[in-house]
């Protein structure tokens, strides 16, 4: 059976077959994906419901006995057993991932424990799935210290992963928030031009702008929670930018604060802001457009022009054959 499936891997046919099939599968899913995409908002802002349902009881409670109350879920017991037993909190713990995981979207101690968890596991699944393949699938004849060395690479590549998983997810879920929050600042002038309060402005420009970026909408209704229990209005925007780590967004609460602190018209502070935050934008675009030429060269090197010389090429080198016979 392992020598079956070692041919097989070396079967260029086979293996031509499988990633067609592979990619078959990707194009699929990259076109079905979108029509459940509806379904995450209101999951999503259901989660932000119940985040601000918990945030509410907290500070009830705080107030109410003066001690802190935890509205974080538990994790799951497999996951809490082998953090527990093996004390990871202690010899994994950074303070960074935690403050990556709320930037990526996940908050509350299980997604911190279940990365602590990965941090352990998958080192070790690279480690033996490495062993396995360079000593005992692959017939490459390579020193055992060229080998050895390749399975330490892979167990510190495992190590990277999770890492690499939250750089990810910050990356998308920053670009999602990016591209909605001038769009979100303008709806917010409105409201405030309107009448309305900072705190319902932040709720109904959360209720509007989820159809566009589901993460900003997520991270407006919390800073809706957090700005009438918190005690300290200021706090409030910082969490803000912190679960964002925006750079546009950080210049927005600071806005807010000193119009806040200094009584500066708060409607011509999110103007500025707007254009600002739209300009920033725009320059994004314009650097991506720019930076495309040098992208293409190599692709238009490797893979168009050979087809260009077989076009051209080609009905000439048959003629040639057959007046050569």
């Amino acid at each position: 059976m392992v020598d079956l499936i070692i041919e097989k891997f070396h079967d260029v046919r086979f293996m031509a077959m499988l990633l067609a099939a592979i990619a078959a599968a990707a194009t699929v899913y990259t076109l079905v994906m979108p029509m459940f995409a509806g379904e995450g908002l209101a999951k999503r802002m259901k989660v932000v419901a119940s985040e601000r349902e918990r945030m509410r009881q907290r500070e009830r409670e705080r107030i109410s006995r003066n001690e802190k109350v935890s509205l974080r879920q538990s994790p799951k017991q497999v996951v809490q057993g082998v953090v527990g037993r093996l004390n990871l909190t202690k010899w994994l713990a950074q303070e960074e991932a935690r403050e990556k995981l709320v930037m990526a979207g996940y908050r509350g101690q299980a997604p911190y424990v279940t990365f602590l968890f990965f941090r352990l596991v998958m080192p070790l699944v690279f480690l033996v799935f490495a062993i396995l393949y360079m000593f005992l699938i692959s017939k490459t004849q390579q020193p055992p210290t060229i080998k050895i060395g390749i399975c330490i690479a892979a167990a510190w590549a495992g190590m990277q992963a999770p890492m690499l998983f939250l750089k990810n997810a910050i990356s998308k879920r920053q670009l999602s928030i990016r591209r909605a929050f001038p769009d979100a600042l303008d709806l917010m002038l409105i409201c405030i031009e309107s009448g309305m309060s900072v705190e319902a402005a932040f709720k109904r420009v959360s209720q509007e702008i989820g159809t566009q970026s589901i993460a900003l909408a997520e991270e407006l209704s919390l800073t809706t929670a957090e700005l009438s229990y918190l005690q300290d209005r200021k706090s409030a925007y910082e969490n803000l930018a912190k679960r964002t780590g925006l750079e546009g967004v950080k210049s927005v609460c600071l806005a807010l604060m000193q119009a806040e602190r200094y009584g500066t018209p708060l409607g011509q502070t999110l103007r500025v802001m707007a254009q600002e935050n739209r300009d920033m934008r725009m320059n994004e675009a314009e650097k991506k457009a720019a930076a495309l030429p040098p992208k293409l060269t190599v692709p238009m090197i490797v893979f168009f022009l050979p087809v260009l010389f077989v076009v051209i090429l080609g009905p000439t080198g048959i003629k040639v054959t057959e007046y050569m016979k």
